[in-house]
C-alpha cells in the first residue's frame, strides 16, 4: 500500500454535509477505511466511499464527462464498473478528475468514448464483485455504490490489461474533497485542516433535474429526495 498512501490514499476526516431541504444517501464504508481484516490480513485501505441503496436504485454521473472504461469485473471485488473522465471545464476544478462507480447489478448502456451529462443515469445499484476470500461472487455484500475519485494535471491515462483505468501520475482523492470550492485537495493537506473545515457542503440533484445549488457542476452520485 505504500505507493498508494504516498499518492493520497490516507484518511482525511472529511464528512459530507447535505442541504437541509434534502434527504440523501449517506456513507457507511468511509474513505481510507482500514480493510486489512477483510483482505486476509494484508494491509489495505478503502480507496473510495460506499453509499448503500436498495437494489436497482439509479446511480448517476457526478459531472459532465466521457466514458473511458467499462469493465465486467467478474474476477474483481469491484464487480461491474464504469469510469468517467472530467475536464477542468466539466467540473470547475483546476485539474482532470476521474470518477469510478462499481457494483452495478447490470452493465451500463453507455459505451467507451461516449459523452455523458451530470445526473445521467449510469445503471442500477447492485452488489456485483467477488469475495476476496472465496474468489466467488459475494453473497454477503450489501447493495451499494463504491464511488472513487482520482485526479491528474495532464488528462492522460492508460487502461491496464483491460481491467482498470490508471491516470498518468495520478493522485487519489477523498471523494468528499471534490466538492470543495477551493484548495487544498490533496489528502495530506486535508488531514491537517481544522475540524470545522472538514464538514463539506455537498451539491446535489433531485430526480427532476433541479440541483442545489443551481449552478452546481458536480453532484452526489445518487439522486436526493426533497424534504
Amino acid at each position: 500500500m505504500e505507493p498508494a498512501i504516498e499518492s493520497g490514499l490516507l484518511e482525511t476526516g472529511l464528512k459530507p454535509r447535505f442541504p437541509d431541504s434534502a434527504d440523501c444517501r449517506e456513507i457507511d464504508d468511509y474513505w481510507a477505511m482500514d480493510y486489512t481484516a477483510k483482505r486476509k490480513g494484508k494491509e489495505y485501505y478503502h480507496g473510495g466511499i460506499d453509499m448503500p441503496a436498495p437494489s436497482g436504485t439509479p446511480i448517476i454521473a457526478s459531472a459532465d464527462g466521457t466514458v473511458i472504461g467499462k469493465f465486467l469485473g467478474d474476477l474483481s471485488p469491484r464487480g461491474i464498473e464504469i469510469v468517467l473522465r472530467h475536464s477542468p471545464k466539466d467540473t470547475g476544478l483546476p485539474f482532470w478528475t476521474y470518477t469510478q462507480y462499481t457494483h452495478f447489478s447490470e452493465v451500463p448502456k453507455q459505451e467507451v468514448g461516449q459523452q455523458v451529462r451530470m445526473g445521467e443515469v449510469l445503471g442500477p445499484t447492485g452488489n456485483s464483485g467477488i469475495d476476496v476470500k472465496t474468489r466467488k461472487q459475494s453473497e454477503h455484500r450489501r447493495t451499494a455504490v463504491h464511488f472513487a475519485v482520482f485526479y491528474n494535471t495532464s488528462g492522460d491515462y492508460a487502461v491496464f490489461k483491460g481491467k482498470m483505468v490508471i491516470p498518468a501520475e495520478g493522485k487519489w482523492m477523498d471523494p468528499n474533497a471534490m466538492f470543495r470550492k477551493n484548495p487544498p485537495y490533496d489528502s495530506s493537506s486535508l488531514k491537517e485542516l481544522h475540524q470545522d473545515e472538514k464538514n463539506i457542503s455537498i451539491s446535489i440533484m433531485f430526480e427532476d433535474g433541479i440541483t442545489i445549488p443551481s449552478e452546481a457542476k458536480i453532484v452526489w452520485p445518487y439522486f436526493c429526495n426533497p424534504l
